[in-house]
């Protein structure tokens, strides 16, 4: 990460500075195989550490699509006519695309993660370090908060959201401190959330709440949802040998990931009526294994070290 970071001239470097350190960089870059004319997409603009680096990789006839649902992400854009910035979830991948007369891409690139930048604003109440309102909305423009869920979700909803995004270990009477505590104050902030569910606090403070957060994190964004939607794109945008590289940072993530490169579908109805097996994908794994960030990188930047990294390539044939 350092080499890539030191080649890039210094004014490149300043927006990005303080905003997103890009996870897995090099291995990114590495799986992607830039060819210098291609299409990329950088699905997760952020701080634009990784877009820089594929347009190191591009020619003058190359090109850059640079997604990003958060508003913020738009100040940190290179001044570089190759790129692109659509201020969409990568959800809408494909009809974002379409709209600029972009049907196929030669490489997909998405960094699962949360910026710093998002995390180390205290107002955009995603962190559990400082006292703010309980937003955690990516995209500004919709309208339901991390407060919101606390307040009108069911005490068997907020079990299973804290159960299946979470993995908190006692989701269940969590759920249910919630739902007992919200008729007596409100639970607007991260302190008054914090101070209410304190006699039911598992373990590690820090850590129990960063698992709840996450949850409320993932279900104020509808973050599988989305990823799911962006996977089951990925092989009609794709261009035979073009590859889509996904970073993500929780296993829910990951396994979707893994199973969708391997499958090349979610669907399960789409067996053969002769022989009972699935159709062959149209994705062939290039990465048996997640790549895993190394003991450079996890010291550097501690929040890589949950961080996994798959490949996969477009068949030239199916």
């Amino acid at each position: 990460m350092e080499q890539e970071n030191k080649k890039l001239p210094n004014n490149q470097l300043s927006s990005e500075a303080g905003y997103h350190v890009p996870v897995l960089l090099n291995e990114s870059i590495a799986g992607l195989a830039i060819k210098p004319d291609g299409i990329y997409v950088d699905c997760t603009f952020g701080g634009g550490g990784h877009s820089r680096a594929i347009l190191q990789q591009l020619n003058e006839r190359g090109k850059l699509f640079a997604f990003d649902q958060d508003e913020n992400a738009r100040k940190n854009l290179p001044a570089d006519n190759r790129v692109i910035f659509v201020p969409q979830n990568f959800r809408h991948l494909q009809r974002f695309l379409r709209l600029h007369k972009i049907t196929k891409v030669d490489g997909i690139l998405a960094d699962l993660g949360v910026s710093s930048h998002q995390f180390d604003e205290a107002a955009r109440g995603f962190s559990t370090r400082f006292n703010a309102a309980l937003d955690m909305r990516m995209d500004q423009r919709q309208t339901t908060t991390a407060a919101d869920i606390l307040k009108t979700f069911s005490e068997l909803q907020l079990h299973k959201m804290l159960e299946q995004y979470g993995e908190v270990t006692n989701a269940k009477t969590l759920a249910k401190i919630i739902v007992q505590q919200r008729t007596l104050t409100p639970l607007k902030t991260v302190n008054e959330f914090k101070q209410a569910v304190q006699s039911v606090v598992k373990g590690i403070p820090p850590k129990y709440f960063a698992q709840v957060f996450q949850a409320l994190r993932i279900e104020v964004n509808d973050e599988l949802g989305a990823l799911k939607e962006l996977l089951e794109q990925i092989p009609a945008l794709l261009k035979p040998g073009g590859r889509a590289v996904i970073i993500t940072f929780h296993s829910l993530e990951d396994r979707l990931v893994k199973n969708f490169f391997k499958a090349g579908t979610f669907s399960d109805s789409e067996a053969d009526d002769i022989y009972g097996g699935r159709p062959e994908s149209p994705l062939l794994v290039i990465t048996k294994k997640p790549v895993l960030p190394g003991a450079i990188e996890t010291k550097q930047n501690k929040r890589s070290r949950s961080a996994k990294l798959r490949v996969a390539e477009r068949k030239q044939q199916v």
